[in-house]
């Protein structure tokens, strides 16, 4: 299976349903076929997580985390205590070995214990159509402490669809939540898809 196999797919699933089998099918060629398409989505939302004064030794949050490029480019950037979700256990197989992790765990933010709680979270490559709706913007905002601050990407496609953007804006607006930080940039220049990272501080 080659990486235009899985790019030709991604950017059209509708479902969680859909998109947890099409990652299981790609769970081991999947970090090839993102490396070699440049993707620089987890670095630039690492960086900003620094930039925006998470403290490296607080739990922090990785969402989506796949088979943990997030987690790979959180550790390069300092971070010691990481949890991380994910909806495959494909990918989560890979994670796994990485041993990057102190928790991992398949399914939503309802699958971590109660009273997890983070100073930051992570989120890259994860608010597409298919892949997460907005609402789950709010469900992190819950699990991090107050002036926890979470990143994450939208890329072209998720611009398009205007539900998260539009969710932001609400948070904003209503006193829930501070932007730190906006930036336009690289994601996937292989498949000459760009993406906003965004840093947002919880009150």
């Amino acid at each position: 299976m080659s990486g235009d196999d899985f790019f030709d797919h991604a950017y059209g699933l509708e479902t969680a349903e859909e998109t947890a089998a099409h990652y299981a099918r790609f769970a081991a060629t999947y970090e090839t076929s993102m490396r070699e398409n440049g993707y620089a989505t987890p670095a630039r939302c690492a960086a900003l997580m620094r930039d925006a004064g998470v403290e490296t030794k607080t739990p922090v949050l990785d969402i989506g985390c796949g088979t943990g490029l997030s987690g790979e480019a959180l550790r390069s950037a300092g971070y010691e205590v990481m949890d991380g979700t994910d909806f495959s256990a494909e990918m989560l197989t890979v994670a796994r070995s990485k041993g990057l992790y102190r928790l991992l765990v398949q399914g939503g933010l309802d699958a971590l214990p109660e009273a997890a709680r983070y100073g930051g979270a992570n989120a890259a490559g994860v608010f597409s159509p298919g892949h997460a709706p907005a609402s789950l913007i709010d469900d992190v905002l819950e699990r991090l402490e107050p002036g926890g601050v979470f990143v994450f990407s939208l890329n072209d496609h998720a611009v398009a669809q205007g539900d998260y953007e539009g969710r932001v804006h609400e948070l904003l607006d209503t006193g829930s939540a501070d932007l730190l930080s906006r930036e336009y940039g690289e994601h996937m220049p292989g498949q000459g898809v760009q993406a906003w990272v965004l840093a947002l501080r919880k009150r």
